[in-house]
């Protein structure tokens, strides 16, 4: 960490401890060089970092203030889904948001896409190009199975950071986090067993399981803690379950990250009943906080958890690399990438490797993280404007994505029908559930720079809102 992001750490938690109460003038530039001993333009750079975390504000010719706490919306409610085994449904709204089209004056809310217009990108199609004209023809032959050497290395050193220590043979690089998480679910189950699942949870693993044959067993969620480990517990000792799918960190939808405490108690709870855990933290490096969240892999001694990941939501997803590191399964999860893909694209492979190993995707997730944190802010300001009265929202702790609970009497499918006439799309809740639940809510993007037209977006969501309540 750079010595500008210790002070606006140290700074924020002065902040949040109420040492620095709302309103109140903060130390100057100068005051906090003598302090700390460090420059002025470090400090300097300390308070743009907050700026854009939304908690300081510059006041001309008076200095950096503390900003007026921010009103927040009551978090999610949810439901308690039917605990039993169910056969998934919703791939017809699933393949509607996949499908939509890229139109002109189109505002696509509902995309789990991140920015990939942020000038930190550019030294990576640099070297798109460069791969395609000095590699002696390398980027144009069948890869390894297991994925490039250099790649694999690089992402077993950006793992130390969330506690994982992993050697680069343990991971195999995959089309995606989707051809990840889909070998994972292979490599544990087979057509006909019971999988729990976080709910609501992500709607592509939840295809997957439908797709080979299996039954979800969703999972009561905390919008702040994660699964419900007691929920869990009773559900493991009812039903024959093979494995636990859930995205612990940066959730997706809700946005949490669960509390290392707890994520130690699901990896006993586990190794008692001997199943597996299938980790998707395809959005863990995204994490507001620093050092981002631990893993759950990270806490597993006997190789039960199988932690899939992409450069999807961190870079670009046409980049289309994923990997898998499988623990114990790792013979069995090479069969299931041999007889999906076989070898991944070289190209790109080689390319992330250049980026990481020169210093270029550190510094993009810095950039893309205080933009996402700031871009929340914005959001949720916009949401609790716009929206009605009693509209519940979550409180991401990283990532791009908002998940919003409205009235009960709503149905968001309808709703997403009456907003396509006017160019706008969100993700309908009922999209994350096995079996249909969440229809009063959904789920939105706020990766994108926040222009006029995202704000009239918004507005034109919370407007159909109110018409149809008062229509109900």
């Amino acid at each position: 960490m750079n010595r500008y992001e210790n002070l606006a750490n140290v700074l924020s938690e002065r902040i949040e401890q109420g040492l620095y109460p709302a309103g109140i003038r903060l130390p100057s530039v100068r005051v906090l060089s003598s302090e700390h001993g460090v420059s002025v333009s470090t400090v300097q750079q300390a308070y743009r970092v907050l700026e854009e975390k939304q908690l300081v504000e510059a006041r001309p010719k008076s200095g950096y203030f503390v900003k007026e706490a921010r009103l927040q919306a009551a978090l999610p409610s949810g439901c308690r889904p039917t605990q039993r085994p169910v056969e998934i449904s919703q791939w017809d709204q699933v393949l509607e948001l996949i499908t939509s089209p890229h139109l002109p004056g189109f505002v696509q809310l509902g995309r789990g896409s991140p920015d990939v217009t942020a000038a930190t990108l550019k030294p990576l199609s640099r070297l798109m190009g460069r791969a395609g004209q000095h590699q002696n023809l390398n980027a144009f032959h069948y890869d390894s199975i297991y994925g490039s050497e250099d790649l694999r290395e690089q992402i077993a050193r950006l793992m130390i950071d969330s506690g994982s220590h992993m050697d680069a043979s343990n991971i195999l690089i995959t089309t995606g986090c989707h051809e990840a998480l889909s070998i994972a679910i292979r490599s544990v189950c087979e057509h006909g067993d019971i999988v729990a699942v976080d709910s609501p949870s992500f709607h592509g693993a939840m295809q997957t399981l439908k797709g080979f044959g299996m039954k979800a067993l969703e999972i009561p969620t905390d919008p702040v803690t994660g699964i419900s480990l007691e929920a869990l517990e009773m559900a493991l000792e009812q039903w024959p379950i093979k494995a636990i799918q859930l995205t612990p960190n940066c959730n997706n939808p809700l946005g949490y990250n669960m509390p290392d405490d707890r994520k130690k108690s699901l990896l006993r709870l586990a190794q008692r009943y001997d199943i597996a855990i299938i980790e998707d933290d395809v959005y863990g490096e995204l994490a507001y906080q620093y050092p981002r969240p631990a893993t759950i892999t990270s806490f597993d001694d006997d190789g039960r958890v199988l932690l899939c990941s992409s450069f999807s939501k961190t870079l670009a997803p046409g980049l289309r690399v994923g990997w898998i590191a499988p623990g114990r399964y790792h013979d069995r999860a090479l069969h299931m990438k041999y007889i999906t893909t076989g070898a991944s694209a070289t190209l790109p492979q080689i390319a992330i490797a250049d980026f990481i190993k020169q210093g270029h995707y550190l510094q993009h997730l810095r950039r893309m993280r205080n933009q996402y944190q700031r871009n929340l802010c914005t959001m949720t300001d916009w949401v609790m404007k716009y929206f009605p009265c009693g509209t519940r929202v979550s409180r991401p702790q990283g990532g791009f994505l908002l998940w919003i609970e409205l009235d009960e009497r709503m149905d968001t499918q309808r709703l997403n029908r009456l907003l396509e006439e006017h160019f706008v799309q969100i993700a309908i809740g009922s999209i994350f559930s096995a079996s249909g639940k969440y229809r009063n809510c959904l789920r939105i993007n706020y990766a994108q720079p926040l222009a006029a037209k995202t704000e009239r977006a918004v507005q034109q969501v919370g407007q159909m809102v109110s018409y149809m309540l008062e229509s109900c």
